[in-house]
């Protein structure tokens, strides 16, 4: 269990102090240090079964800068590398399973 965190984000430290709640540990990626490569990103899209779209941050100023909003999937995943803060947080990995915790109780459903 991986759970893509940082920790300056609210629905994160909620998401992370939930599953510790409920007798769970996982091992926590800071993403924004040790961002995902393409290939990670494409198989956690598949996973979440949702397109680079859905998992961008749209109100983060990069994606305003970069004009992302009518960008397809590849630019938006490359984009998504060069600037992790992109990526929707947070997000925990259950073996072949994935959720974003928007709201953080959406993760229970994957444990």
């Amino acid at each position: 269990m991986i759970l893509w965190h940082n920790p300056r984000c609210s629905k994160s430290r909620e998401t992370l102090a939930l599953l510790k709640d409920n007798g769970f540990d996982p091992s926590v990626r800071l993403y924004l240090e040790t961002p995902p490569d393409a290939d990670e990103l494409r198989e956690l899209l598949t996973t979440l079964g949702i397109s680079a779209h859905d998992l961008a941050r749209k109100k983060e100023k990069e994606f305003k800068d970069l004009n992302l909003a009518a960008a397809d999937d590849a630019t938006l995943i490359d984009a998504m590398i060069t600037h992790p803060r992109l990526i929707e947080r947070p997000i925990l990995i259950n073996g072949s399973k994935a959720a974003i915790g928007r709201p953080p109780e959406a993760v229970l459903a994957i444990l």
